[in-house]
């Protein structure tokens, strides 16, 4: 057996370790649930653990392993679902922390799906924002998640539960899903990497209404310690699924081979702020410093100059309008059954979110049509720089995680940067853009600030080309090794 500290593995590691007969996958169990009894109060990812089913799972699968039967790359990961939409067939979902709307999950999310193809083991659900309706992770039912790196901030949103688990190394997977950067914005402020595919390659089967998950794009995935992690992952969750009308019946590629190749000749066009946002220094910095070393890889680099018509505070505003299409038809359906949600219990939930609501529930002919004309104007922007550039670079997040807030709820991102307004709920970050576009995108660890945050680079890649970003980020991974840095969460 090899000598314990199982945190500091890649899922990736851990699995091979269970596969060879060097882990006991219910030792390993029970060491990870030992360190989530000891962080979780510290940190609060977990919003509710189900120890006795991994507990069960563990010992099902040290059978198997008995037996010779391959249980896959994964073998005995554990790891973390998020608590917002239905994700683990009999377990709860709770939409973020909202008291009256948690319900019994009837399906397994793919993410799910996946980990438990790959040999991986649930053990609990993480946090989230009310209806992921932020760039912060906090509600008034759970209370702010905090950064691992530093208690006193938060872990991002949406899936800042997910991310918190596994940079503090209770889990070393967790589940995230990403409308405007809930993935990606997390895995930045924790030093993970956070990838959202191109719209139509994981499966997105919704019902009664199948295209809810496009306005903006939506994206189930993962938050990992490692390039090769998500590979795997994703991987097994891109399929064809012909009942979600974005899914696209491609020539699978496989991801994990495509992590190993090189920049040479790669043409990346570099902005820090798209022509938008206010950016702090330190950010900046930061990115200058890998972009050094990917020149020194082989890539061309130019700055890259977008001029979108309009501010960011319109394309934010038109992102939050957008997002609340469904909640408008969900409080109007369950109204009709007798349940008047925004009367009786808007209070369990962010008054941003409920005042957004309220302005999708009148939304005008006129705005519908300026959503498409947005949408429009992003698309052609970034298909002007495709034309010119295999990748475009930029911050992830404008700024280091926030500090949270003492009362339960009410944890935002900065209202300004460099003395210029943004939006609190999520106008501190690049990632919204991409999601009304559906191009695929990835956050990946760029290097601590001076006071030990994480930072991270967002990369983009056209439409379908998501073996790009997995070549460029195992080639930062190689050259600037994040894993170290994970030291630092190991201190809470």
């Amino acid at each position: 057996m090899m000598e314990l500290g199982y945190e500091k593995l890649t899922a990736a590691e851990y699995g091979r370790l269970v596969n060879e007969g060097k882990i006991d996958p219910e030792e390993g169990i029970e060491y990870f649930i030992s360190r989530i009894e000891e962080l979780n109060p510290k940190i609060n990812a977990f919003t509710y653990t189900r120890f006795e089913y991994a507990r069960a799972e563990a010992k099902r699968l040290k059978q198997r392993l008995a037996q010779d039967e391959n249980v896959g790359p994964f073998a005995g990961v554990p790891f973390a679902l998020k608590d917002f939409l239905p994700s683990k067939k009999g377990w709860t979902a709770s939409h973020g922390g909202v008291a009256s709307r948690i319900t019994i999950d009837v399906e397994d999310s793919e993410f799910c799906k996946a980990m438990e193809k790959l040999g991986g083991i649930a053990i609990g659900k993480t946090n989230a924002p009310a209806y992921g309706f932020s760039g912060t992770c906090d509600n008034k039912l759970y209370g702010a998640t905090h950064n691992p790196f530093d208690l006193s901030r938060n872990s991002g949103g949406s899936s800042g539960g997910s991310a918190a688990a596994v940079a503090s190394g209770m889990v070393l997977i967790a589940e995230g899903g990403d409308a405007g950067g809930s993935i990606r914005i997390p895995a930045c402020w924790n030093n993970l990497f956070g990838m959202k595919p191109s719209a139509g390659l994981i499966p997105s089967v919704i019902r009664p209404d199948s295209y809810s998950a496009t306005h903006p794009y939506c994206c189930n995935g993962g938050l990992t310690k490692s390039v090769e992690d998500s590979a795997i992952l994703v991987n097994e969750m891109i399929k064809y699924e012909p009942r979600d009308p974005t899914s696209v019946p491609l020539t699978k590629v496989d991801y994990l081979q495509a992590s190993k190749g090189n920049l040479q000749g790669i043409r990346i066009g570099y902005t820090p702020d798209f022509g938008l946002f206010p950016v702090e220094k330190e950010v900046v910095q930061k990115m200058n410093e890998v972009l050094g070393v990917l020149a020194q890889s082989g890539a061309s680099i130019e700055e890259v100059k977008f001029k979108f018509p309009r501010s960011a505070q319109e394309y934010m505003d038109m992102w939050c309008l957008s997002l609340s299409f469904d909640s408008v038809i969900e409080f109007d359906q369950l109204k009709e059954q007798g349940f008047d949600f925004l009367k009786d219990h808007s209070d369990e939930v962010s008054p941003i979110f409920v005042e957004w609501v309220k302005k999708a529930s009148h939304v005008s002919k006129k705005e519908i049509y300026e959503f498409n004309l947005m949408r429009t104007e992003i698309l052609d922007a970034f298909e002007d720089a495709f034309e010119e550039y295999d990748l475009i670079l930029s911050p992830t997040a404008l700024c280091l995680a926030p500090k949270n807030s003492p009362t339960k709820g009410l944890t935002s991102g900065p209202s300004e940067i460099n003395s210029q307004p943004i939006d609190a709920n999520l106008g501190f970050a690049t990632t919204f853009l991409v999601n009304f576009i559906g191009y695929p995108a990835a956050s990946i660890p760029a290097g601590l600030s001076a006071n030990g945050l994480p930072i991270g680079l967002h990369v983009i890649a056209p439409k379908y080309r998501d073996e790009r970003i997995y070549t460029l980020a195992k080639t930062i991974e190689d050259k600037l090794p994040w894993a170290s840095y994970y030291q630092t969460s190991y201190a809470v």
